[in-house]
């Protein structure tokens, strides 16, 4: 039997699942893994609360992860190749406008903040306790996902050079990904649109 927390995490979180409806128990496991990291810290999680989470005893997760950093390193892993893919998606449907590639990119981004909470906490504070050849991974993908940005961003700002259009991009993750802090003052869509606009004006200004 899954857990309320596992629940509450199944309804927001959803990047971790090809099949948001249908999670595996593989994503199940990962899901919980990611609420209980965000509530305390992935050090303070033990393998037996994250079975617990999902209702299973403790080395039953063995058979899907080798070990509790396993379990970060994929989460990390999947929602990095996930937001690259994504967002070079976007940027590609919406054609040439550039105009037009930056509110689709704020859109995904906010989207993506707005969806997976517990994701973005654990990946603003867990990223450093990875092994080094993982967190050297999910760095790469990272950049490539702000190099996405920068290119959309150095059309807007032609003036502007490469690391200035970084900066700028970073500064708009910064202010859309805050949501843990402040998720549930309003409701989604005024949220949602709170961010964009404002993630706009920083982008533009």
């Amino acid at each position: 039997m899954t857990s309320t927390r596992a629940d509450r995490g199944r309804a927001s979180d959803t990047a971790l699942h090809v099949d948001a409806a249908r999670p595996s128990r593989r994503e199940q496991i990962l899901q919980a893994a990611a609420q209980l990291f965000a509530e305390r810290g992935s050090r303070a999680v033990g393998v037996d609360d994250v079975g617990a989470a999902v209702g299973v005893t403790g080395p039953a997760i063995y058979r899907h992860f080798a070990s509790k950093d396993a379990m970060l390193a994929e989460m990390l892993l999947r929602i990095s190749e996930r937001l690259l893919a994504g967002g070079s998606d976007v940027v590609a449907q919406a054609g040439n406008d550039v105009a037009g590639q930056l509110r689709a990119l704020i859109a995904f981004q906010v989207d993506f903040a707005l969806d997976n909470p517990a994701l973005i906490t654990v990946q603003d504070r867990d990223l450093a306790t990875l092994a080094a050849a993982d967190a050297a991974q999910v760095r790469r993908l990272q950049r490539r996902y702000v190099e996405v940005w920068v290119a959309v961003l150095a059309r807007l700002h032609p003036a502007a050079d490469a690391a200035a259009c970084r900066a700028r991009a970073h500064a708009v993750f910064g202010l859309i990904n805050s949501t843990p802090h402040s998720a549930g003052r309003l409701s989604r869509a005024s949220m949602a649109a709170l961010l964009a606009e404002m993630a706009w004006a920083a982008a533009t200004a």
